[in-house]
């Protein structure tokens, strides 16, 4: 029987393959993923905090795949967790120094899913401070850097997970999106990634949400089979989140074997959107045309001015809550959170109701749009990478912007509730990584899942290593 030695390169769907057939060893697996991010690690920052017992979790899963007595499909498969979410023994700092010392009791229902599945979390990733950037650098941990270009930031706010998983360190993670904190990231590191719909994946047990209903859990992961795999132990509803149990058995569609109608937004009115990335998705488009499918281009059917509005009001009033609420916030949050949290409070009722009015609509006109579409598809992001240590870039294709000129594509669908994932498309002519996103109807993860598949099938270069890792590797 063949052996499989090195790991680090595998993905988790293989991984888990080698372990239940005995051709590799889960303590072997994470062992490798140690030495990486102890040799690797410090030049991407991505990981807060290591768990303490990764390698006795391994010595767990040896004995039961020698067993025959796995947990699930995940058995022994190494996993980085955002450091949003709760994972027992460990802190849930949340790039904050409120949160940076206090040890969690235990998992969050995601993280619970996962270790139930028999993953084994071998840490914490970086993430904003209270995640609601667009990059990822707090005063606590410090900034997470590109793998593909150490100068350039991975995103936000997940971009610890997707350090981490793009450079080689973790085969798969998962992080959090409350306005495209999967899709944008993912984009910038050249890795698949789902934002599912609101309720597909029960959350219960954890930090106190500021975004409303808009964050959600997802995977990212460098192969559609490994977001599959993550999506099938994830999903699914709990009683603890009774918006889980409105959306729906989960069921394969196979519709994207079938000519699907796509609406292609490349840019939203008169929004800067860099020249590259155009160039990349419009062939991303093309490419979905040689499937099969029926890709027309035209301008988002849906108004946002009440939502673009309303969006900085969201996470001044959530962060103004948390502050009245958890003990130790005022003196410790930062001082951009503060003044956050200022504003919030001087938000009127009556002022965020109309807000929430504004979102129901929204959410009306979206689920209209989808009786015409089977699927809409934008750029994940209007700009390139920027540098690591700048929350937002300044310009976009010669034009000023502000914080969130480089987000425009992404915030309207978590305030929609529907799924979305995101692909890689042919990177820029220096290297880097460029993504689009498509959004489906509600529930529509497996018909996303499906279409991203074929699509990978086709995508030259899918798996593409940075110098980081392989250097070292």
């Amino acid at each position: 029987m063949t052996t499989v030695t090195v790991l680090w390169q595998h993905d988790a769907s293989s991984l888990a393959d080698a372990y239940r057939r005995g051709k590799a060893d889960p303590a072997d697996g994470v062992r490798e993923c140690l030495d990486r991010i102890h040799r690797i690690g410090p030049a991407l920052n991505a990981f807060t905090a290591l768990a303490e017992d990764a390698e006795a979790q391994a010595a767990e899963s040896r004995g039961r795949l020698n067993a025959e007595a796995p947990r699930g499909p995940l058995e022994g498969v190494p996993i980085a967790v955002k450091d949003n979410l709760c994972v027992s023994g460990m802190p849930a700092a949340w790039g904050s120094k409120v949160f940076a010392t206090k040890v969690c009791e235990k998992d969050e229902l995601p993280v619970k899913r996962l270790r139930d599945a028999g993953a084994i979390i071998i840490g914490k990733t970086n993430t904003p401070e209270f995640a609601v950037e667009g990059y990822t650098a707090n005063t606590l941990f410090g900034v997470t850097r590109n793998p593909w270009d150490l100068n350039l930031t991975p995103g936000g706010s997940s971009g610890g997970s997707v350090a981490a998983t793009a450079g080689g360190l973790v085969p798969v993670a998962i992080g959090t999106d409350g306005g495209g904190s999967i899709r944008r990231p993912a984009a910038y590191t050249g890795l698949y990634g789902l934002k599912p719909t609101i309720g597909r994946v029960p959350r219960s047990g954890g930090l106190p949400q500021l975004l409303l209903d808009f964050e959600v859990v997802g995977p990212l992961a460098r192969t559609v089979r490994d977001l599959k795999l993550l999506y099938s132990v994830l999903g699914g509803p709990d009683r603890s989140d009774p918006q889980s149990r409105g959306v729906g058995e989960r069921q394969s569609t196979g519709k994207a074997s079938k000519a699907l109608k796509i609406l292609y937004v490349g840019r939203f009115g008169d929004e800067p959107c860099d020249p590259f990335i155009l160039q990349s998705c419009r062939k991303a488009a093309d490419r979905l045309v040689d499937l099969g499918h029926n890709v027309e281009e035209g301008a988002l059917p849906i108004n946002l001015s009440a939502l673009n509005q309303f969006w900085g009001t969201v996470a001044q009033v959530g962060l103004a809550r948390m502050r009245h609420a958890v003990s130790g916030m005022r003196e410790r949050a930062g001082p951009q959170y503060q003044a956050m949290a200022d504003l919030g409070d001087a938000v009127s009722a009556a002022d965020f109701l109309a807000g929430l009015e504004d979102i129901k609509t929204l959410r009306g006109a979206v689920s209209q749009a989808f009786a015409n579409w089977d699927l809409i598809m934008t750029p994940a992001c209007a700009a390139m990478p920027w540098a690591a240590e700048n929350p937002f870039p300044g310009e976009i294709d010669g034009k000023m912007v502000g914080p969130r000129g480089h987000a425009i594509y992404t915030g309207w669908v978590n305030a929609s509730g529907h799924p979305a994932i995101a692909l890689p498309a042919d990177p820029a002519p220096d290297g880097l990584p460029i993504g689009f996103q498509l959004i489906g109807d509600l529930a529509a993860e497996d018909l996303l899942l499906e279409i991203a598949a074929v699509y990978e099938e086709t995508h030259e270069g899918n798996v593409r290593w940075p110098d980081v890792a392989l250097g070292d590797g």
